[in-house]
């Protein structure tokens, strides 16, 4: 399976597509890491718990896409685009979300 961000596969034919695919994966937060965080916010630097989070999530995302993808009969996915967002579920919680978007095709 090829996963690309762009629109064609240099010297590759399209046979058929197969329609946009999305995959979605939500994360809830957790105390120890918002807490940390909030330090960081406060000294500056990079938070990493949350960047690892997010890491995790596109990865999930993309093997996700891959599989809807393949239950289509497509061998590519084109043009894909991850975006990640909040959930806000109260006053205190947040859900962190990453999608994947992009066009399954059957390529010869």
């Amino acid at each position: 399976m090829i996963l690309t961000t762009t629109d064609v596969i240099q010297g590759a034919v399209i046979e058929a597509y197969l329609g946009i695919v999305t995959a979605e994966v939500v994360y809830g937060s957790n105390a120890l890491r918002d807490f940390f965080a909030g330090i960081r916010d406060i000294i500056g630097g990079r938070t990493g718990s949350y960047e690892r989070v997010f890491e995790r999530g596109q990865h999930d995302a993309l093997a996700e896409l891959e599989q809807r993808a393949l239950h289509l009969g497509a061998n590519a996915v084109l043009g894909i685009e991850l975006d990640t967002g909040t959930i806000n579920i109260d006053q205190s919680g947040v859900l962190l979300l990453i999608t994947a978007t992009g066009t399954a095709v059957k390529l010869r």
